[in-house]
C-alpha cells in the first residue's frame, strides 16, 4: 500500500488525462468516510485512537503498538483524514455500482488490503476493500474478491474467513520471511467459510503467460462454483518488472488479460489499486488498465503532461520484462491448481447447493 506516496494519485490521474481517457468515463467527487461508515468493519477503539494521534502526529503514544501503528504504519499528521478519504472513495465507487450508474467503478488510490479490524498493517490504515465489499453486499448476495497484488490480501481474507457470502482469491508471492507470511494453498477459510478462501502461492520471476494461464484456470473454477453477483478486484502494481520489490516479472499486458477475463463476466465490478513502488511503472500499469476497461488502445509514446519527465529515458507506456529467471516450476503450478480444484471438487456439491439456494 502506498499511503505516503500522495504524488502517485496525481501521477496516475494526470497520465490517464493525458491519454484523453477522461472523456470516456464519468469522474465522481468522492465523499470522505465518516467514523461510523468505517466502523462497519473497524473497531471504534482503533478508529478513535487513529483519529487522536493523527491530529498531532504523536509517535510516542504507548497504545499505538497495540493497534499496529509504528514500524510499517508510521504515525504522520493527517493520516486519519487521508485514510478516511481513501475509504470514502471506495465507498463512493461501490455506491455508484449499487445505484446502477456504472458497470465498472475505479479507485486507484484504494486497495489497502492488509488493514485488520483493529490494527493497521503493511502501510494500510483502513481496509477500503472490505468496506467496499460490505457496501456491495447490501444488494448482492455473493461478492467475489480477486487480489493480484504481489502481497497476500490477508486483511480481506481474514475479514471474511468465516462466511460463505464472500469468496476471496489471492495470487501472490509466498516465501519464507516475505510479508505478510500467509496465503499458502492450504489456507482455505474457516467454519462456514471453509473453501471460500482461495490462495495461489507463487515464486519469484513469474511472467505474463504463465501467470495468466494460472489465473484463468483458477478463476474458471471459482466462477463455476461461486457464481458471483459482483466483483471487487485489487490490482496492486508491485508485480511489475522493474518494481523495487524485485519479485515478479509482469507487464501491464499480462495484468490486463487477467482484468479482461473478469470484465468478460459482465458483472458489477469495483477496481482498486494497491502496491507499486516504482511510481512511473505503477502509473503506466493503471493507465493501461484504465484503457483496457474503456476498450481504448493507447499509444506507446507517453503524451506530454505535468509528469512527463518521470517516464524517461524511453518515455514509453510499455514495461519490458527483465531477464530474471522464473522460479515457478510447471509441476509446482500444476500442483497448486490441482489442490485448489481438489478442494472444491470434494466439497462442490455442498458449495453449489448452498450458494444457489434462493
Amino acid at each position: 500500500c502506498l499511503f505516503f506516496n500522495c504524488n502517485l494519485a496525481s501521477m496516475v490521474h494526470s497520465l490517464i488525462e493525458a491519454y484523453g481517457l477522461l472523456k470516456y468515463m464519468r469522474v465522481v467527487k468522492p465523499v470522505v468516510a465518516s467514523i461510523e461508515e468505517m466502523a462497519v468493519f473497524h473497531t471504534d477503539s482503533y478508529l478513535q485512537h487513529l483519529h487522536k494521534i493523527s491530529q498531532d502526529g504523536d509517535n510516542d503514544d504507548p497504545q499505538s503498538g497495540d493497534f499496529g501503528l509504528g514500524y510499517d504504519c508510521p504515525v504522520v499528521e493527517g493520516i486519519f483524514d487521508y485514510a478516511a478519504a481513501v475509504g470514502g472513495a471506495t465507498l463512493t465507487a461501490a455506491q455508484n455500482l449499487l445505484d446502477g450508474k456504472c458497470d465498472v467503478a475505479i479507485n486507484w488510490a484504494g486497495g489497502w488490503h492488509h488493514a485488520k479490524k483493529d490494527e493497521a498493517s503493511g502501510f494500510c490504515y483502513v481496509n477500503d476493500a472490505v468496506l467496499g465489499i460490505l457496501k456491495l453486499r447490501q444488494k448482492y448476495e455473493r461478492v467475489l474478491y480477486v487480489d493480484v497484488d504481489l502481497h497476500h490480501g490477508d486483511g480481506v481474507e481474514d475479514a471474511f474467513s468465516f462466511t460463505s457470502k464472500v469468496m476471496t482469491v489471492s495470487l501472490h508471492k509466498f516465501s519464507p520471511g516475505f510479508f505478510p507470511g500467509t496465503g499458502d494453498v492450504t489456507d482455505t477459510g474457516l467454519g462456514k467459510g471453509r473453501w471460500y478462501a482461495v490462495n495461489v502461492p507463487l515464486e519469484d520471476g513469474i511472467r505474463d503467460d504463465r501467470y495468466c494461464q494460472t489465473f484463468n484456470s483458477v478463476m474458471q473454477e471459482v466462477k463455476a462454483l461461486f457464481n458471483p453477483e459482483a466483483v471487487v478486484m485489487q490490482l496492486g502494481a508491485d508485480t511489475m518488472a522493474g518494481d523495487p520489490m524485485c519479485s515478479f516479472n509482469m507487464t501491464p499486458i499480462g495484468v490486463g488479460k487477467c482484468l479482461s477475463y473478469i470484465l468478460n463476466w459482465e458483472l458489477p465490478t469495483l477496481l482498486l489499486g494497491g502496491g507499486g513502488y516504482n511510481l512511473a511503472n505503477t502509473a503506466r500499469c493503471w493507465t493501461y488498465l484504465t484503457g483496457t476497461v474503456l476498450g481504448q488502445t493507447l499509444s506507446s509514446e507517453i503524451p506530454d503532461h505535468e509528469y512527463f519527465t518521470e517516464y524517461g529515458p524511453d518515455y514509453s507506456l510499455e514495461i519490458s520484462p527483465s531477464c530474471r529467471p522464473d522460479r515457478n516450476e510447471s509441476q509446482h503450478l500444476e500442483r497448486v491448481i490441482s489442490t485448489i480444484k481438489g478442494n472444491h471438487h470434494d466439497d462442490s456439491q455442498k458449495l453449489t447447493k448452498h450458494e444457489h439456494q434462493p
